[in-house]
């Protein structure tokens, strides 16, 4: 009797270590795979599973909740051949833990690295000035394109943001340059648009009736003065050699407004030189 308990006693531990040795524990939000014999078998959920010891072995256990994939900023060429450097964050998941471990090796590299075709081929696709206002426009399109390509790998690509999109400073310089001119010439526009109505204006204003030599010769007299104000704000230092009585005479005549008309000047008792308009006054 001592001699069987003697033997059945260690078979006893040794099966009872042997199956407990086959228990395993899955965490949750992660699933294991595997493999009886070098062959895949099966795939484990959380909780408690058992694996025969020996005879099957799990090869891998891994997360298949939502997954973060920095990728470091990398040089693009626009359509126009200007190098921007860009980077991105990519938002995936393990949705077949089988097919990213047997149809793919090195799943984060793979992502990274299609990430980084996508984003040049469709930056390159792009003029410098689209790819500012565009990023949605990149996102979808690099979304749809690395959504495609990781299916068979048994991974769901979420959303992809990408982050910058940094010129050189020379570009940025030639830009800030660029708007400023743009600037200046719409600025300039609109001054020519708000001179060419005030002009309307005063011709609207004046007689109709008088020639367009009497506007001409007020025009010029109004510039003239306008010349001589913008002198006189100048700080620096002016000497103007002018002949006075020249200038007053001169200017005289330019602003010099005719009689507008003889029925004008009758309505008010006076004749075009300023004598009596034929009636003797008492």
């Amino acid at each position: 009797m001592d001699t069987v308990l003697g033997f059945l006693v260690p078979i006893i531990f040794a099966a009872f270590g042997y199956t407990a040795s086959g228990f395993k524990v899955v965490n949750e939000g992660n699933e294991a795979l595997v493999e009886r014999l070098g062959k895949f078998n099966r795939k484990l959920g959380p909780g408690v599973n058992f694996v025969w010891p020996y005879l099957e072995t799990i090869v891998l256990e891994d997360t298949v909740r939502e997954q973060v994939l920095d990728v470091p900023p990398q040089n693009a060429i626009t359509k126009d051949n200007v190098a921007i450097k860009v980077d991105a964050v990519v938002y995936w998941k393990i949705v077949d833990l089988r097919k990213a471990y047997y149809e793919i090796n090195n799943v984060d590299l793979a992502i990274k690295n299609l990430t980084l075709t996508t984003l040049r081929s469709t930056i390159g696709q792009m003029k410098l000035q689209e790819t500012f206002y565009s990023t949605d426009q990149i996102n979808k399109s690099v979304l749809t394109n690395l959504d495609k390509e990781t299916a068979s790998w048994g991974l769901k690509v979420l959303r992809i943001e990408v982050q910058d999109l940094d010129p050189p400073a020379t570009v940025l310089e030639s830009m800030e340059q660029e708007q400023a001119a743009e600037i200046k010439k719409r600025a300039a526009i609109l001054e020519a648009e708000a001179t060419a109505e005030a002009m309307a204006h005063i011709l609207q204003t004046l007689d109709t009736k008088l020639g367009s030599e009497e506007i001409l010769k007020y025009l010029i007299a109004k510039r003239y003065v306008d010349a001589n104000e913008h002198l006189g704000k100048s700080p620096n230092s002016k000497v103007i050699f002018m002949d006075p009585k020249a200038l007053s005479q001169a200017l005289a005549e330019l602003i010099q407004m005719p009689p507008h008309s003889p029925s004008n000047n009758s309505s008010n008792g006076n004749s075009p030189n300023g004598g009596n308009s034929g009636q003797s006054q008492p």
